[in-house]
């Protein structure tokens, strides 16, 4: 507080001869941030603060959803719905005016047995298309791999970068022609070139 209010009086001090009343940046910076939050927290109400301060969305009000949930959903009869949760890799793709935003979680599991919390789902192709990842790990990093190096011929070739459209396509063929021979994958490829795209891919 003492560095807050020493920032304060400086800025204020050498703007009082003109007339000014200017606040430091970084007190700026908090009140944009603030503001922001603000409008987030109204746009979407399901957000809520963490104990370290982060936004997060918010869990359901009773501690065992995959029991409880039914309480709260009934079908026309009035019978509790027993809800069936998947499992597996979740990956979410969102386009929106401004570009797309790939969402993925980072759990990998062997039956099950967790192998690891801290995996990478999103995978760079090139630095204009992403693609996720989701079935068999080694697969979906592999032929990714391979998708780049054919994205990146196509360039050379025509002197031009692949569309993200061109670029799922390829996948898709590569995926079609292993058909039958166990290849697991679940891809999204997501990018831009003269437009915002995001395409899914699954075999």
């Amino acid at each position: 507080m003492a560095l807050e209010s020493l920032l304060r009086r400086d800025a204020m001090s050498s703007f009082a001869g003109e007339g000014h009343h200017v606040l430091p940046s970084f007190l700026q910076a908090t009140d944009r941030s603030s503001q922001l939050r603000a409008e987030l927290s109204e746009a979407c109400p399901n957000l809520e603060d963490s104990e370290d301060g982060h936004l997060q969305l918010s869990r359901p009000p009773y501690s065992d959803p995959a029991k409880r949930l039914g309480e709260c959903l009934f079908d026309e009869g009035g019978q509790p719905i027993q809800m069936n949760f998947d499992h597996g890799t979740t990956t979410l793709g969102f386009r929106y005016q401004g570009g797309i935003v790939l969402a993925v979680d980072s759990r990998a599991t062997g039956g099950s047995l967790i192998m690891s919390q801290r995996v990478k789902k999103i995978i760079e192709i090139n630095r204009f298309l992403l693609g996720t990842m989701a079935g068999g790990a080694a697969d979906c990093v592999y032929w990714e791999r391979v998708l780049g190096k054919q994205c990146r011929l196509y360039e050379l070739r025509n002197r031009e970068r692949i569309s993200v459209a061109a670029a799922s396509k390829l996948l898709a063929n590569i995926a079609y022609s292993y058909k039958g021979m166990g290849l697991s994958m679940g891809v999204m490829v997501a990018g831009y070139d003269k437009r915002v795209s995001l395409f899914r891919n699954e075999k």
